[in-house]
């Protein structure tokens, strides 16, 4: 009867030493109390309690916990009301806060963010509200992990998530969203009228500009054609009368070209003789004439 007695024993101390053995994970931690009062905090490894005396206390995670809350109804200060729902990133960074600063954590920091969205929307109004996510996010964070820091949680991050406001203020903005839009679509086909009008005149002027210097250039190279020509007549009526007086016959030939000339204008139709004053010494130029052409 001994040994059936003295195996019950160890079989006993052997399930109450595996039942107080521990393995704590990674990214977990354990609180453990003594007799009642808080006695240390397991980390990741192997850990053996007192039988009856050690318990523990709460067991936790160390990760980052995303908790996305139900919508919550807020009024602005406009007197709008809407449905507003928030995600919160949390992690638990000291185990022993957690455990003793607040009963049922989660529950007090759902509550704490309800409370906290409805006075910060309560500032705002609903354009602002609606355009305004940084700034909620940015408050909300940091009065969130303020007021946590008591319970041995950091609120890492705070989004607003969806903002549903009455069904009427959203008709509303969809009406003002669309006579925007008209609104933009005519200012840009005003634009556009307005500068291919810009580019029309602009057009035009260049044309009348090298139209212009065309015509300006065409006048100055006639101008210098005419100018030339006139030149090179003075030359040769120059030169004509300078081999006339070199060949000594400056008189006699003059009045023979004068003839000649006279005999030309008078074969016009219509053209006036105008018979000059000295047509007495007609008789003896035309002699003087004949004589230089024999």
């Amino acid at each position: 009867m001994m040994i059936p007695i003295f195996a019950v024993i160890l079989f006993v101390v052997f399930v109450m030493i595996v039942a107080n053995v521990r393995i704590v994970p990674q990214s977990r931690a354990c609180v453990i109390e003594r007799l009642g009062a808080y006695c240390t905090t397991w980390q990741v490894g192997f850990h053996v309690k007192l039988p009856f005396i050690d318990r523990i206390a709460n067991s936790m995670s160390l990760k980052e916990k995303v908790m996305d809350f139900p919508p919550q109804p807020v009024i602005t200060k406009d007197n709008v009301t809407m449905q507003i729902d928030t995600v919160v990133y949390c992690q638990v960074t000291d185990p022993k806060l957690y455990t003793y600063g607040v009963e049922s954590p989660n529950f007090a920091l759902e509550n704490l963010t309800s409370t906290t969205l409805r006075n910060i929307i309560g500032e705002l109004e609903l354009d602002e509200t609606l355009t305004s996510r940084d700034v909620i996010n940015t408050k909300m964070r940091s009065i969130l992990d303020e007021a946590t820091d008591p319970w041995g949680i950091k609120v890492t991050r705070v989004e607003v998530k969806n903002i549903d406001p009455p069904k009427a203020i959203q008709e509303a903005m969809e009406k003002q969203m669309r006579a925007e839009r008209e609104r933009r679509e005519q200012i840009l086909i005003a634009e556009g009228h307005k500068q291919s009008a810009i580019l029309e005149a602009e057009g035009k002027k260049q044309a009348l500009i090298l139209e212009a210097e065309a015509q300006k250039e065409a006048a100055v190279q006639k101008a210098k054609g005419e100018a030339e020509a006139i030149l090179e007549v003075q030359k040769a009526t120059a030169q004509g009368i300078q081999m006339i007086r070199e060949a000594g016959a400056d008189d006699a030939v003059i009045k023979l070209k004068s003839l000649e000339a006279f005999k030309e204008v008078s074969k016009g139709e219509s053209t006036k003789i105008i018979i000059p004053s000295d047509i007495q010494n007609m008789a003896g130029f035309l002699t003087s004439a004949k004589e230089l052409l024999k």
